[in-house]
């Protein structure tokens, strides 16, 4: 009996000291402030954001310019009166307090400190911005900062509509790639007219590979052709859609005022009108932008069908395909089917560019949709040429 009374004592006990280790542990949690900065590194020009996580029982309201106090050198930053505020934090929230509007104070190369005094308790934390490396600095002020303030000048030309600045954009820079965009389709569509003559050498010369690859090259001379004409294309028009991308989604950002040419000074970001039609641009709204996706694939369907132009019994004719037979060991050649990869383009890219126009911003979908719209009616003027 003894033993069965010192057993429940025990329990007894330990549920006594887990509950008060628990109570303890919840009232740590339940006081919990973190007060830091969103980013520990940071570049010229810097967007600086202080992240305010409240996980107390109550909520709670601190000004942006006398509780949360950056020093540069331990010397304290001063921010404009119209800039300060009080923000509420609510319990359980996480608030972003941006200083992004107050970016020319932070332009200097330096180790900001950031100190904060809430409920008798101290909060620190330290953010480096530095310049940035030769290379990227080389392509911002040559690729990003001349196409941002295009886009800038044509939201001012166009009276601060976002939409024309868009279509605008697109067709300027369709017409500067508009001869490798030329030669892209020409060399494709020569490839595709040599086709038998490619068939008649790989049939020729089947054992020897080598013969083959010399033969090849030849034709590609003597034709003209260029097999990897459409890399050369891409690897310039990709870039430029990356920058277009990431000028878009931070045009927002008033640190971006930091690359406007000296004329576009006066600029201000608060006056663009992001709404077509009363459709956000900026925004994914699933009604709306299930048919500007269904249009782009539908004009991406036709483009892609006229730089085939070949119906499916041409396209069987005119590619071979040769495949390595279990008794023939000196031959190892294995030819990628042309045929798949063509009809690939034909029948899965349009939901491809569907799914990728409609999972992002609407403007995505109007750039691609203009550009796929350019290049068919050049597709067409090229297939008109070769045709003669």
């Amino acid at each position: 009996m003894k033993k069965i009374l010192d057993l429940i004592l025990l329990v007894i006990v330990a549920i006594l000291i887990f509950s008060l280790f628990w109570e303890e542990k919840q009232q740590t949690l339940s006081d919990k402030l973190d007060i830091a900065f969103e980013a520990k590194n940071l570049t010229i020009p810097a967007s600086v954001n202080v992240l305010v996580k409240n996980y107390t029982a109550t909520g709670i309201v601190l000004n942006n310019c006398k509780d949360i106090n950056i020093s540069n050198s331990w010397e304290k930053i001063l921010f404009n009166d119209s800039f300060c505020k009080d923000i509420e934090v609510k319990s359980g929230e996480e608030v972003k307090v941006s200083f992004a509007d107050e970016y020319s104070k932070f332009t200097s190369v330096w180790k900001y400190t950031l100190n904060s005094k809430i409920w008798d308790k101290e909060y620190f934390d330290q953010v480096e911005i530095e310049n940035k490396g030769t290379i990227k600095k080389l392509f911002v002020w040559v690729v990003y900062a001349p196409i941002f303030n295009l886009v800038i000048w044509l939201i001012d030309l166009f009276k601060w509509s976002f939409w024309w600045a868009i279509v605008s954009v697109t067709i300027i820079l369709r017409l500067l790639l508009l001869w490798p965009q030329h030669k892209m389709m020409v060399s494709q569509k020569k490839l595709q007219l040599i086709q038998p003559k490619i068939k008649k050498i790989q049939e020729e010369f089947k054992w020897n590979q080598q013969m083959i690859g010399m033969k090849m090259m030849e034709l590609y001379k003597t034709e003209n052709v260029n097999p990897v004409g459409s890399c050369g294309f891409l690897l310039i028009q990709m870039p430029i859609l990356l920058v277009i991308y990431h000028i878009i989604i931070g045009i927002q950002d008033p640190a971006n005022i930091y690359y406007l040419y000296s004329f576009l000074q006066w600029f201000s970001i608060s006056d663009i009108n992001f709404s077509f039609y009363s459709l956000d641009l900026l925004q994914v709204w699933w009604k709306q932008w299930v048919a500007l996706a269904l249009i782009v694939a539908i004009i991406q369907f036709i483009q892609v069908k006229l730089s085939l132009n070949l119906k499916d019994k041409e396209l069987k004719a005119s590619w071979v395909v040769l495949e390595k037979k279990p008794t023939d060991d000196k031959y190892s050649q294995m030819m990628p089917d042309p045929d798949m990869m063509n009809k690939f383009m034909l029948y899965w890219m349009p939901p491809m560019v569907w799914v990728f126009t409609y999972s992002l911003f609407a403007w995505v979908g109007i750039y691609w949709g203009i550009s796929t719209l350019f290049m068919l009616f050049q597709q067409l003027f090229v297939n008109k040429i070769l045709k003669k």
